[in-house]
């Protein structure tokens, strides 16, 4: 079975990536097909957090074990196969900069049933992603400003948004993506 992913930003409008990859994969391969479609180092610290309905972080599966003294399971991404933990419309949270607490949100679209994928391949791509780093002044900037506004002030480009709006994942848009048709 093949899972396809969309993942959208808060940062960036109009930014998608639609990503397929073989069930039987592991999260790391995941990671790695997401780091590969945005051309993002993948020597840095991420973790994906599988969310309820309302974008609620449930699990977290990192990329190493941290060594944390709490009694909670660790869930390692070259551990753990996306079958176990991913069902149609599944949403998950990728954060890819752990000092800003930036991520990319991900829902899983659909499932092909029957077919296989050796390696995980980025079948759509719109838009330009946002900086993997963040440079921390400009950050802590946008941070402050932030939390001087009221909340009805808070712009798109507001970074560490912890809702999404479902609106895009919506198809619109999509028009004017690539698609990879090798699938």
């Amino acid at each position: 079975m093949i899972f396809n992913f969309r993942l959208v930003s808060d940062e960036v409008d109009n930014f998608r990536r639609e990503i397929n990859i073989d069930a039987d994969a592991t999260f790391l391969d995941l990671r790695n097909a997401i780091c590969d479609s945005v051309n993002y180092d993948k020597n840095q610290m991420c973790s994906f957090f599988l969310c309820d309905d309302s974008w609620e972080k449930q699990r977290e599966i990192t990329l190493e074990d941290m060594g944390t003294d709490s009694d909670q399971e660790v869930y390692l991404m070259d551990e753990t196969i996306l079958s176990d933990y991913i069902d149609d419309g599944q949403r998950l949270i990728f954060v890819f900069d752990y000092m800003t607490d930036r991520c990319f949100f991900l829902e899983m679209k659909k499932s092909i049933v029957g077919q296989t994928l050796k390696d995980p391949v980025c079948v759509a791509s719109m838009g330009v992603p946002p900086k993997q780093i963040m440079d921390l002044d400009e950050f802590e900037a946008k941070s402050n400003a932030a939390a001087t506004s009221s909340a009805d002030d808070f712009d798109e480009d507001f970074y560490g948004s912890d809702s999404f709006n479902d609106d895009e994942f919506d198809a619109a848009g999509f028009d004017e993506m690539t698609f990879d048709d090798n699938v």
